[in-house]
């Protein structure tokens, strides 16, 4: 069993930064990728990167070049740097743990945080 918590979130006007954490605690953090997904107002939940277990990280063309994901199998802690933030950014943000990866289904994750809201105004 893997418990995790997002933090980090909050309100950001456009072209700002955030950086969000996830702490896992419970089976070992670094067996599992770990992936970051979205759900905006009236939308569906959406990938937005993930990290396999050896550190490699991808995206979802939408934040390519302005987010980037990292772990830190010490700390049982992965992140989500968000440069240049847009309204359309605007989204709880969840993150999940499974597999070796690359996932960037969110059926591939078994575990999941609870979230964390993150809105950019304009």
């Amino acid at each position: 069993q893997v418990q995790l918590a997002e933090s980090g979130g909050g309100l950001v006007q456009a072209g700002g930064s955030l950086r969000l954490s996830c702490a896992a605690s419970g089976r070992a953090f670094s067996s599992y990728a770990m992936g970051w997904f979205r759900q905006g107002p009236g939308k569906e939940r959406e990938f937005v990167a993930t990290i396999t277990r050896v550190g490699t990280g991808y995206y979802a063309d939408s934040v390519k070049g302005r987010f980037t994901i990292s772990r830190d199998n010490t700390k049982s802690t992965v992140y989500l740097q968000m440069n240049s933030l847009k309204p359309e950014d605007t989204a709880v943000y969840y993150c999940a743990a499974g597999g070796s990866g690359p996932n960037v289904r969110a059926e591939d994750y078994a575990y999941w945080g609870q979230g964390t809201q993150v809105t950019v105004s304009s």
